[in-house]
């Protein structure tokens, strides 16, 4: 974190990587679902795809259309919730933080480059998904996107948006041992993220 010159690493990011290690070979383990709060003031909820942490960091990338109304949604309210859950160890992580969405009019260098770096990491295929037309408009030419289209050595295309979903507190299950952990954070005053944790009744 910017002025941050140490932090306590947050006990939860083991267990999650854990997680995903053993269900490595399940394909849905890197799919979760992202709620954020709708311009209507209700709950708006879908599945997206773990794109990794940042750098050394807590905080969880996520590919998205920046045409999308999650976009909108959190400009109005930046707060939002992941639920993941693993089928094959029983463990649930829900988590409640601040989202962070970088597009290609970002006024900050270093996040632009973090873009760019998500979007070189993404497949072919992924990128394709943002020379598509608009989200939620109603289809007009039901032909698919050729991979020619595409120029695989040129940056993020315009519709393409990173965000950064930064944890503040993670709520961890485990349905097979009975343990139940709450990780809250708390900003010191050298704006220095640190974690604690206590067990609670599942």
């Amino acid at each position: 974190m910017a002025g941050c010159i140490s932090s306590t690493s947050p006990s939860w990011k083991p267990l999650l990587l854990k997680a995903l290690e053993s269900s490595a070979h399940l394909k849905h383990s890197s799919f979760f679902q992202l709620a954020t709060i709708g311009s209507n003031g209700r709950p708006a909820n879908r599945t997206v795809v773990f794109r990794g942490f940042q750098d050394d960091s807590d905080k969880i990338q996520i590919n998205t259309d920046s045409r999308s109304s999650k976009i909108e949604e959190i400009k109005n309210c930046p707060f939002g919730e992941i639920c993941w859950y693993f089928t094959d160890s029983w463990e649930q992580f829900r988590m409640n933080g601040r989202i962070d969405f970088i597009d290609g009019w970002h006024s900050d260098p270093v996040k632009l480059q973090q873009r760019e770096k998500a979007w070189f990491a993404s497949s072919l295929k992924s990128r394709l998904q943002y020379l598509g037309p608009a989200p939620r408009l109603p289809v007009i030419n039901e032909e698919p996107i050729k991979e020619n289209n595409l120029n695989p050595s040129a940056g993020p295309v315009d519709a393409f948006c990173l965000l950064v979903f930064d944890p503040e507190q993670v709520d961890y299950l485990n349905l097979k041992s009975n343990e139940r952990l709450l990780f809250t954070s708390r900003l010191s005053v050298d704006n220095c993220k640190h974690w604690t944790s206590e067990k609670i009744n599942p």
